[in-house]
C-alpha cells in the first residue's frame, strides 16, 4: 500500500520562515487596497466635486432681499423662511449664517468717506412740494396775518424793506425792517442757495421739507375751525408719506421750519376753543424735526433756532466790521430793560423788572405801553442796547423773546431770569456754558427775594463783564441770517449752524440704528435735560432746573393751559407792535 506524503503544516513554515505566502493571505491584502483607493477616488468625485453646488446653495440662502418702499428702516432685510428652505439643506443640518442687516442710508453715510468731496456728508434733498404748501401763500401775503399786511414783510427774500440810517445806529448795509416770524421764508430761501444741494435722495444727509409752516398756521388761528387749521398739515404729510424718500427712515431724517412758537402747532384735543393746528401731534411729524423760535422743553420733535434780527450781511467783512463797532461803544447804562408788564399775568416779574430800572439811575427803560410805543422802532431799540452793559430778558408772553438777539446783536449781555429763556432753546447756536455770554437771576430771586437787581450787577468784577461781552459779540454770526441773496465765506450763521446740527443729528441717528444703540430709555418729557448733554453722554439725572419745568407745566405745557394762553397773549402783543 502506497503511503500519502505528509503536508507541511503553516505552524511548520511560520518557524521555517521560508516558502510563499498563502493565497488567502494574498487575498485579504489586495481587498484592503482595492477599498482605500476606491474610497480615495469616490471622495475626489463624489464630495469634492460637488461642493461648489453646495456653496452656492448657501449663498443663495444667506442672499439679502432689497428694502421695498414703505418699509421701516429696521425691516431692510429678509431672510428666507425655513419652511422655503432647500430640503437637502434641512437634512443635512447646514448652518446658516446671520449676514448683517443693510439699509437704505448706508450710500448717503458713504460719501463722507469721499474726501474728495467737499460736499460728502453734507447733501440736502429738498421735496419739491406743491405750491399750495409755500409760494401760493406768499401770492396771497396780505392774509398772512390777522392785523399785520406782511407783505412789505416778503420782500427781499423774506428780509422785509431796507432802513435808512439817519441816527447813524446801524452799518451802511444789511439792515432791514425784518418781521420776527419770517424765518419760514427767509430759511427757505437760503436753502436755495445751499451749496451741497442733490437731486439724488440716497446720498442725502437730511431732507428739507419746503412748508412754510409759520405762515400757514398764521393765517387761520384766529375765527377759524380746526378743519381749516389742520387742512394744509395733513395734506402735506398725506403728500410725503407717499413719496419713496419717507420710507428710507419713516422720516426721522425730515425736517422742516416754522418760524412761530412751538404752542401754535401743539393743539391736543378737537375743540373748537382749543388753540393752534396738531401739527407738532401727528403721528408722521412726531418723526420729523421741526425747527421753531421757540420750542418745547418737554417734547423731542423741535428745537428752537433763533428768531431773526435786523442785521442781514451779504459779506464776512460787514460782520466783522460790526464786531469792530461793538467792541469800541462807550456804554453808559449799567441795564436796560425794553417791554410792558403783565398785570393779567401773576406770575410775571416784568413790573418788579419797570420798577427797579425807574428808581435806578444807572438803568435806561422803555416802556412799551404808553402810547405811541417805540418799542417797535428798530433804531431806538438798538440804540438802547448799544449803549448798555447788561440788557434784561424776562420771559415774554411765552419762554422767547426777540428782543435777546437784538440785545446780543449790539453787544449787551443778556440777564436771563428762566432756564427755558435760552439755556434750553438755542443749545445749537449758543454755548451750554451759559455764564460765558449771560448772567442768570432766578425769578424766584425777583419775585419773592426782592433782590436788587443794580446791585447784583455791580457785584460782577469789571474783568469778567469785558470778557463776557467779547463772549457775546463773538456770538454774532451764529444768532444772524446772512442775506439769502449771498453767502458768507468763512463764518457760519444761524442758518449754516442749523443745517450742520440738523445732519449730524440724522447721522448720529443712522448710525445707532446700524450699530444697535438706540437709546430705549429715552424719556421724552425730560427732552430739555437732553439738550443740554455734552457729546458722548447718555443718561440724565436730578437737575438744579428742575423746579422751572416741573408739572403743573406753568409756562406752555400743552394746548389747553398756559400754553395756548401764551401763544394767544403773543398774537396780541404782535397786534400792538410790541418787541
Amino acid at each position: 500500500m502506497r503511503r500519502r506524503p505528509v503536508l507541511p503544516s503553516h505552524h511548520d513554515d511560520t518557524d521555517k520562515g521560508g516558502g510563499k505566502p498563502a493565497p488567502a493571505r494574498l487575498c485579504f491584502l489586495a481587498t484592503l487596497c482595492a477599498m482605500f483607493w476606491v474610497l480615495i477616488f469616490y471622495f475626489h468625485f463624489a464630495v469634492l466635486s460637488d461642493e461648489p453646488a453646495a456653496e452656492a446653495r448657501i449663498a443663495r440662502a444667506h442672499t439679502r432681499v432689497p428694502e421695498q418702499d414703505g418699509a421701516g428702516a429696521g425691516a431692510s432685510r429678509v431672510d428666507l423662511p425655513r419652511a422655503e428652505e432647500p430640503e437637502d439643506e434641512r437634512a443635512a443640518g447646514v448652518r446658516r449664517e446671520v449676514a448683517p442687516a443693510s439699509y437704505p442710508f448706508e450710500r448717503a453715510l458713504r460719501t463722507a468717506e469721499n474726501k474728495s468731496d467737499p460736499c460728502g456728508g453734507r447733501y440736502i434733498y429738498v421735496h419739491h412740494l406743491p405750491p399750495r404748501f409755500n409760494e401760493d401763500m406768499l401770492r396771497e401775503c396780505e392774509k398772512l396775518s390777522v392785523w399785520t399786511n406782511m407783505c412789505r414783510f416778503i420782500t427781499n427774500d423774506g428780509l422785509g424793506p431796507p432802513l435808512g440810517n439817519d441816527e447813524g445806529v446801524f452799518s451802511e448795509t444789511g439792515w432791514y425792517g425784518t418781521n420776527q416770524f419770517s424765518v419760514d421764508v427767509v430759511f427757505g430761501n437760503r436753502m436755495k442757495q445751499y451749496e451741497c444741494l442733490t437731486e439724488d435722495s440716497s446720498v442725502a444727509a437730511a431732507v428739507f421739507v419746503p412748508f412754510y409752516a409759520g405762515f400757514d398756521v398764521a393765517r387761520y388761528l384766529w375765527g377759524y375751525n380746526i378743519t381749516t387749521r389742520d387742512a394744509a398739515s395733513l395734506d402735506l404729510v398725506e403728500w410725503l408719506m407717499k413719496k419713496p424718500e419717507w420710507s428710507v427712515m419713516g422720516g426721522r431724517d425730515h425736517f422742516l421750519v416754522a418760524g412761530r412758537i412751538t404752542w401754535d402747532f401743539r393743539r391736543l384735543t378737537e375743540e373748537e376753543s382749543d388753540w393752534g393746528s396738531k401739527l407738532l401731534f401727528l403721528p408722521a411729524a412726531r418723526n420729523m424735526s421741526m425747527l421753531v423760535v421757540e420750542s418745547s422743553p418737554w417734547n423731542s420733535n423741535d428745537f428752537g433756532i433763533p428768531y431773526p434780527t435786523y442785521f442781514h450781511p451779504g459779506k464776512d467783512a460787514e460782520v466783522f466790521l460790526w464786531q469792530d463797532r461793538m467792541r469800541s461803544l462807550e456804554r453808559p447804562w449799567l441795564f436796560s430793560f425794553a417791554g410792558a408788564p403783565r398785570p393779567g399775568d401773576p406770575m410775571s416779574i416784568r413790573g418788579q423788572l419797570i420798577d427797579q430800572c425807574r428808581v435806578s439811575s444807572v438803568c435806561k427803560l422803555l416802556e412799551c405801553d404808553l402810547g405811541e410805543s417805540k418799542c417797535h422802532s428798530p433804531s431806538t431799540v438798538m440804540k438802547m442796547f448799544q449803549s448798555s452793559l447788561f440788557c434784561l430778558q424776562p420771559q415774554g408772553d411765552s419762554y422767547t423773546r426777540r428782543s435777546a438777539f437784538d440785545s446780543m446783536l449790539a453787544g449787551c449781555i443778556p440777564v436771563f431770569f428762566h432756564p427755558g429763556s435760552a439755556y434750553v432753546q438755542y443749545t445749537w447756536h449758543l454755548p451750554k456754558n451759559y455764564t460765558r455770554y449771560s448772567l442768570f437771576i432766578p425769578e424766584d430771586d425777583i419775585r419773592s427775594r426782592n433782590a436788587s437787581i443794580e446791585e447784583r450787577l455791580k457785584s460782577v468784577h469789571p474783568d469778567v463783564v469785558k470778557q463776557m461781552r467779547e463772549d457775546v459779540i463773538n456770538l454774532i454770526p451764529k444768532v444772524i441770517y446772512a442775506d439769502p441773496r449771498s453767502k458768507l465765506e468763512t463764518l457760519k450763521d444761524a442758518f449754516d449752524v442749523s443745517i450742520e446740527a440738523i445732519i449730524n443729528k440724522v447721522t448720529k441717528l443712522r448710525r445707532d440704528i446700524i450699530a444697535g444703540q438706540e437709546d430705549k430709555g429715552f424719556v421724552e418729557e425730560n427732552s430739555w435735560k437732553y439738550s443740554l448733554l455734552e457729546d458722548g453722554q447718555r443718561t440724565i439725572g436730578p437737575h438744579e432746573w428742575d423746579p422751572f419745568f416741573s408739572k403743573p407745566k406753568d409756562k406752555g405745557g400743552d394746548s389747553g393751559g398756559p400754553s395756548a394762553e401764551a401763544a394767544k397773549n403773543s398774537w396780541k402783543s404782535e397786534q400792538r407792535g410790541h418787541n
